[in-house]
């Protein structure tokens, strides 16, 4: 059964035997409060917004409510009792780090670090109560409790909540390689990968590549099959290698490659073999090719030949127009097709531009390479 209570708790003891370990996690509270359990990002505030949370104390102003969740103990005042933060650990972190004099800021007009305050001043923030719900609960209660408040500040990620569901010695291992500032993966990969390491954006592709490759349904499959496993080294096996991979396919990066489906491409096609250099001479005619408009879609077509990727150029509506009144109304295919609707006269609505010469045989996107067919003769034409 989920309990909430609400209390006041000031800063001063929040902040008592504040340690930040990096790695081995952040506390406060006398040891008892983990400010940084597995569902947590490493801390992303501005300096903005860090140096907001010290002059709101300062003025007097509430912060947000904030939401612990007890872990150990029976009552809040147990002997026993631990607590880790379910919200608000970005604010929190940042008057630790105050208060442990790791910056300064500008209070009443003046740069300031903690300890060159007078006492009084330092009393104003240490006294400071904070407003915090301590919640009780079993797991599956507190983390639907956590999806119903994550609704404001620095939400948390989807993979970050999937962290909370799934902790252990595999997931320290994961986020160790792939969600710290300068990671491993980061350091290899940061050049063909989108999004932030801290925010998990990384660990999530990761996840998300390898799962196909094993034709798991979801990242949450993969996640639980392995929670138990002493260490993510499969996992940072199989992002090394298609990392290798790109690299050793296409040697000549272009900023055209971050952030494509490298995973994906590496699960369908790394059994084959290519020849980097003729890879990189289409990729190199199709990058100075005007009509090819999706350039990062080259990397897509050199391997499936789908002409969808590339996003050619389609013709204007006054070629449209000057094509449609050079026929007439006439479909010129159904004219050689001998078709019934040979002599129909189509209203400019009902037919579609279409290249005479395709793209793929040398065709430009030229008002004399321009016919409109009905929709019909079109959709039949294809590519051909």
């Amino acid at each position: 059964m989920l309990k909430i209570d609400l209390l006041e708790i000031p800063v001063k003891d929040i902040v008592d035997s504040y340690l930040d370990a990096g790695v081995n996690g952040v506390t406060g509270y006398h040891g008892k409060l983990n400010i940084r359990p597995p569902y947590q990002r490493e801390f992303v505030y501005k300096e903005q917004q860090r140096n907001a949370v010290i002059d709101t104390i300062w003025k007097g102003f509430p912060l947000n409510v904030m939401y612990w969740v007890q872990t150990k103990g029976d009552s809040f005042d147990s002997p026993d009792a631990e607590f880790e933060i379910l919200d608000g650990q970005q604010r929190t972190i940042s008057f630790c780090q105050f208060c442990a004099n790791e910056f300064m800021m500008i209070l009443n007009g003046n740069l300031k670090t903690f300890l060159s305050l007078t006492e009084d001043e330092k009393n104003k923030i240490l006294d400071y109560k904070c407003m915090i719900y301590i919640c009780k609960g079993s797991d599956s209660e507190k983390l639907e409790w956590f999806r119903v408040i994550n609704t404001a500040g620095e939400k948390l990620t989807d993979q970050e909540l999937r962290n909370a569901c799934y902790p252990g010695a595999w997931l320290t291992s994961a986020k160790a390689q792939f969600s710290k500032p300068g990671c491993a993966a980061y350091s290899l990969g940061s050049k063909y990968l989108s999004g932030s390491p801290i925010r998990q954006d990384y660990l999530e592709t990761a996840i998300n590549w390898i799962r196909q490759e094993k034709g798991m349904a979801s990242i949450e499959e993969y996640m639980l099959t392995h929670q138990a496993d002493p260490n993510s080294v499969e996992l940072w096996n199989y992002y090394s290698n298609v990392i290798n991979w790109v690299m050793a396919l296409f040697p000549t990066y272009r900023s055209q490659m971050k952030g494509i489906d490298w995973g994906v491409l590496y699960n369908k096609y790394h059994s084959n073999v290519y020849d980097p250099t003729t890879l990189e001479d289409e990729v190199r005619k199709l990058m100075e090719d005007d009509e090819v408009e999706n350039k990062k879609g080259i990397y897509e077509y050199v391997f499936d030949r789908l002409e969808k990727h590339l996003n050619l150029r389609t013709f204007s509506e006054s070629q449209k127009n000057k094509a449609y009144n050079k026929q007439g109304g006439i479909c010129p295919r159904c004219v050689s097709m001998n078709k019934p609707t040979k002599t129909k006269v189509w209203d400019i609505s009902e037919m579609e531009a279409d290249h005479i010469t395709p793209w793929h045989a040398g065709g430009k996107t030229e008002d004399d390479n321009c016919q409109m067919l009905c929709k019909t003769c079109n959709r039949e034409k294809g590519g051909h």
